[in-house]
C-alpha cells in the first residue's frame, strides 16, 4: 500500500493532516473496536500532489480569498474561477492504480460510499456539516474515480468558501477522500451525546428515519426525535416525525427515493430498547473521546454501524451550561410578548436566539441573492448550498428537518437563530410579513420586538452568546405553579426548571364559557371546548419548551361544579365536598368526561411533547389502576414519553407508593394543603379552625418524609407544590434534607424559594452533623 492510500486501521485521531477529520475519526473508532464498515482513505497529500502535477495549486489558493465570500457576486466569480481550474485536474495514473487496488480489497464488484474528508472538517471548532460532497452506491472503476474527482471539486463551491470565511479559515484547503463499503441502511440517523441546542450534558438526542441517513442530515424529512436521560440511560421524550420518503438502493444500484404511505411515515423508527442500546454506544464513544460527540449511525440486516463521529462544534455558543440541573434545558425565554403578537408557528428549537424582521421565502439557494441582510429566511429545507444566504439571515425557519440536520448544525455554528420542523412555515408565512423568531422557545410570533425602520429589513437580532453568569445552580429543581395561560411567557422567563403544577380549573372555566361540561356537550360544544383548552395549553407548553409541564387534571368539587350553568342538574349535593366526589374516583365514574380531557392533552402533545399528566386526589390502588387503564385506552396513552404523576394529598399514599410505582407512576407531587387537612382533620377552608391548620406539624412533616423516602426507594420523582418552602427556610431545609427532587412554588415566590433552597443545600454540605441528628425525627431543624 502506498502513502497515497491508507486503510482505516492505520489511522487515528492524530491523522487529520493525512486523512482529514472524518477519516481520522473513523480510524480512531475502528481501533477502539466499534462497528465501522471497512474503508480506505485517499490522502490529502495525494490530492495536493495531483494539484501540483496539474500546475494549478497556486492559482486555486489565490481563488479562495476569504474577502470574496461576503458579496454574492464576487463569491460566484471566485468559485467559477476555482471550478474551472479544479475540473482540469485528472487523477494521476499511479494514484488511480492504487485506488483501484484498494477498491478490489473491499470485495469483488461491491458498491461503495465515496466521502469527502477535508483537513479542517469534523474538528472541535468546524464541522463542515454537509459542505463537501459524499456519493453513495458507487459501483465500478470509472464511477469510483469520477466520484473522487467530484469530492475534490467540492472543496471549491460557494458554500465551502463562504463557510471557510465565516470560520476565519485562511490556510490552504486540502481534502482526503474516504472509500467505504456501502451499508444498505434500513434505518439510520444522527446522535448527539449532549443536547446541541441547549448544551445540556445530561441529555442524549437521537434522530432517526427509514433508509439512508442522507434524508436526516440533509433535513429532507422530519425525523423521529428521541431524547434520552444519560442517567440510566432512560427515555426522556419521543417525538415521532412525519417521514414522507426514504432513500434506498435501487435495482440498478443507485440511490432511489421511495415514497412512504401515511401509515408508514408516521411509524416510530426505533423502539425504546433500541434507542437505549444506541445511547449506550454513544456514551461509549463520548467516554473514549472525553467530550460530547455528533455521531452518524445506521442499521443494516440487523447490524448496527457507526458511520461517523466528530466533536459537537456548537456547545460553547449555547446558553445553557453543564452545571444546570438536568431538566433545565430551556435557555433565556422571550421577553417581547408585550410587543409581539400571537404565535404563528412552532417547531424544534435548533439554534437558540431571537430575531425580528421581514420574512423572505426562498425556494432554492439560487434565489439567495434576493435575501436582504437581516431578513428572516424561510424555506422548505436548506442544504449546505444555502450557507451564503444563511450568513446574511437574521434567523432561519424551515418546514422540515430536525436538530441534527445540516441546516441546524451550521446555524448553531454561525450563531443564527434557527427553528426547524415547523411543517408549514412556507405556507403560513408570506414575503414581507414582520415576525419575531424566538428560536430558544421554538416559535414564530407575529410582529416585532420593536417597530422596524423604513430603511432596515430587521430591527432586532439577539443571537446566542455565552452567558457570563446566571442563577445559582441547585441540586433541587425549582418548578413553578401556574393556572392561566396569559402570563406563560413572562413566567417562563424566570429561572425555573418547568411547571410543577398546572392547575386546569381556571382554563377549564374559560373553555366551558361558564357551563357545566355536560351542559356544554348537550349543546354541541365539544369541539369548542377542545379548541379552547388546546389553545391555552399550547401557549403554556410552547413557552416552556422543552422544560416539563405537569398538568393536573380537572379537580372541581361538586359544590364548584354546581355553580356552573346547568350544574344543578348534574351534580349531587354533598355535606363535605372537600372529601367527596372528586379526583380519581370521579374519572372512574365518568370516563367520558375524563376522556375528553385526555383528548385535549393528546392533541397538545403532538406539537409540544413536554406536557405530562398528574392525577389528583388518589385514595385507593384500584381507582388509580382504573384511571391508568383509561389513559392507556385513549389517544394520549399511545404517545411515547408521557410521564404519569399522582398528587400525594390523601394519607394513604404514604403506604401505597411502591404499588403506585409498580403501576408505572413516574412521579409524586405532595399537595401540602390537602395532606395537612387530612392528616390533622382540619377543613382548610374553615375560619373557625384556622389556628389548627399547620403544614409544619410533626405528623405532617413525618408523612412528607415518608413520601419522599418511599419515592426514592421506588425510583420515582418526588416534589412538593406549596408556598411554605419559600416563606419558611426551615421547611425548605427539611425537604432538601430528605432528598426531595423538586419544589414547585407560585411565580412571585421563585426567587425566595431559590434562596431558601440554596441556603439549605449549602448548610447541609457543611453541617453533616446536623443532617445526621435531624434525620428521622419528623421535626423542623
Amino acid at each position: 500500500m502506498t502513502e497515497s492510500v491508507v486503510w482505516l486501521h492505520d489511522l487515528g485521531r492524530g491523522s487529520v493532516d493525512v486523512a482529514g477529520g472524518k477519516g481520522a475519526n473513523l480510524g480512531e473508532l475502528v481501533n477502539a473496536g466499534l462497528p465501522v464498515p471497512p474503508a480506505f482513505v485517499i490522502t490529502a497529500q495525494a490530492f495536493l500532489a495531483a494539484l501540483d502535477e496539474a500546475g494549478v495549486r497556486g492559482q486555486l489558493s489565490a481563488a479562495c480569498d476569504p474577502e470574496e465570500a461576503g458579496d454574492p457576486a464576487r463569491l460566484a466569480h471566485a468559485t467559477e474561477q476555482a471550478q474551472g481550474l479544479i475540473q482540469r485536474v485528472p487523477v494521476p495514473e499511479t494514484l488511480r492504480a492504487a485506488i483501484l487496488e484498494a477498491y478490489r480489497g473491499l470485495g469483488d464488484g461491491v458498491s461503495v460510499a465515496v466521502r469527502s474528508s477535508a483537513t479542517a472538517e469534523d474538528t472541535k471548532d468546524t464541522s463542515f456539516a454537509g459542505m463537501n460532497s459524499t456519493f453513495t452506491n458507487i459501483l465500478g472503476d470509472d464511477a469510483l474515480i469520477e466520484a473522487v474527482r467530484r469530492c475534490w471539486a467540492s472543496l471549491y463551491t460557494p458554500r465551502v468558501l463562504s463557510y471557510r470565511a465565516s470560520r476565519e479559515l485562511t490556510g490552504e484547503p486540502a481534502i482526503a477522500v474516504i472509500v467505504q463499503l456501502m451499508v444498505d441502511s434500513e434505518r439510520s440517523g444522527v446522535m448527539f451525546t449532549a443536547d446541541p441546542s441547549t448544551a445540556n450534558l445530561s441529555r442524549i438526542v437521537i434522530e432517526a428515519a427509514f433508509g439512508l441517513g442522507e434524508a436526516v442530515v440533509s433535513g429532507a424529512v422530519e425525523p423521529d426525535t428521541y431524547v434520552v436521560d444519560r442517567a440510566g440511560p432512560r427515555m426522556a421524550s419521543v417525538r415521532v416525525g412525519i417521514k414522507g420518503f426514504e432513500i434506498v438502493r435501487g435495482d440498478d444500484g443507485s440511490d432511489l427515493r421511495r415514497e412512504l404511505t401515511p401509515e408508514r411515515a408516521g411509524q416510530r423508527v426505533l423502539s425504546d430498547d433500541e434507542v437505549l442500546d444506541l445511547a449506550r454506544t454513544g456514551l461509549r464513544i463520548h467516554e473514549h473521546y472525553g467530550e460530547p460527540q455528533d455521531i452518524e449511525w445506521a442499521v443494516a440486516s440487523g447490524r448496527w454501524y457507526v458511520l461517523q463521529s466528530r466533536p459537537i462544534t456548537t456547545l460553547a455558543q449555547s446558553p445553557i451550561s453543564a452545571g444546570v440541573a438536568p431538566d433545565a434545558e430551556q435557555g433565556p425565554a422571550s421577553s417581547s410578548e408585550a410587543e409581539a403578537g400571537p404565535v404563528l408557528l412552532t417547531g424544534q428549537a435548533a439554534s437558540p436566539g431571537m430575531a425580528s424582521g421581514r420574512v423572505r421565502i426562498l425556494r432554492s439557494p439560487k434565489e439567495g441573492g434576493s435575501l436582504v441582510q437581516g431578513e428572516i429566511l424561510v424555506a422548505t429545507m436548506t442544504s449546505p448550498d444555502w450557507v451564503p444566504a444563511i450568513r446574511r439571515a437574521g434567523a432561519l425557519v424551515t418546514d422540515g428537518g430536525g436538530m441534527t440536520c445540516h441546516a441546524a448544525i451550521v446555524s448553531r455554528e454561525l450563531g443564527v437563530p434557527c427553528i426547524v420542523g415547523t411543517r408549514s412555515a412556507t405556507s403560513v408565512l408570506h414575503d414581507g410579513q414582520v415576525v419575531t423568531v424566538d428560536a430558544t422557545a421554538g416559535r414564530v410570533v407575529a410582529g416585532a420586538i420593536a417597530a422596524p425602520s423604513a430603511t432596515s429589513a430587521t430591527t432586532t437580532a439577539v443571537r446566542s452568546e455565552p452567558v457570563a453568569s446566571g442563577p445559582e445552580a441547585l441540586a433541587t429543581q425549582v418548578y413553578v405553579n401556574l393556572a392561566m395561560a396569559e402570563h406563560a411567557e413572562a413566567v417562563a422567563a424566570q429561572p425555573v426548571d418547568g411547571v410543577g403544577l398546572l392547575r386546569a380549573e381556571f382554563m377549564v372555566t374559560d373553555a366551558l364559557d361558564g357551563m357545566h361540561p355536560r351542559e356544554l356537550l348537550a349543546r354541541g360544544g365539544r369541539q369548542v371546548f377542545i379548541d379552547a383548552m388546546a389553545g391555552s395549553l399550547l401557549r403554556i407548553t410552547t413557552a416552556f419548551m422543552p422544560r416539563p409541564v405537569i398538568y393536573r387534571s380537572i379537580d372541581f368539587r361538586t359544590n364548584e361544579f354546581r355553580g356552573l350553568v346547568g350544574g344543578d342538574r348534574f351534580e349531587p349535593k354533598e355535606e363535605n365536598p372537600m372529601i367527596g366526589y372528586r379526583g380519581a374516583y370521579r374519572y372512574v365514574r365518568e370516563p367520558d368526561l375524563f376522556g375528553l380531557e385526555l383528548e385535549v392533552l393528546a392533541r397538545v402533545r403532538e406539537q409540544t411533547p413536554n406536557l405530562h399528566l398528574m392525577i389528583p386526589f388518589v385514595r385507593t390502588l384500584w381507582e388509580l389502576e382504573a384511571c391508568l387503564e383509561l389513559v392507556d385506552a385513549s389517544p394520549l396513552g399511545s404517545q411515547r414519553g408521557l410521564l404519569r404523576w399522582v398528587m400525594a394529598e390523601v394519607p394513604s399514599v404514604v403506604y401505597r407508593i411502591p404499588e403506585y410505582a409498580a403501576l408505572g407512576i413516574d412521579g409524586v407531587s405532595i399537595g401540602s394543603n390537602d395532606l395537612t387537612q387530612l392528616m390533622l382533620g382540619v377543613d382548610r377552608d374553615s375560619e373557625v379552625c384556622a389556628d389548627l391548620f399547620d403544614e409544619s406539624d410533626a405528623a405532617v412533616l413525618d408523612a412528607i418524609r415518608r413520601i419522599i423516602e418511599a419515592s426514592a426507594a421506588a425510583g420515582i420523582t418526588s416534589s412538593l407544590c406549596g408556598q411554605a418552602p419559600s416563606n419558611r427556610p426551615a421547611f425548605a431545609e427539611y425537604l432538601v434534607r430528605y432528598g426531595i427532587t423538586s419544589i414547585s412554588v407560585n411565580a412571585d415566590a421563585v426567587d425566595r424559594a431559590r434562596g431558601s433552597i440554596a441556603a439549605a443545600e449549602r448548610r447541609l454540605l457543611v453541617d453533616a452533623a446536623r443532617r445526621t441528628t435531624s434525620q428521622g425525627n419528623g421535626e423542623l431543624p
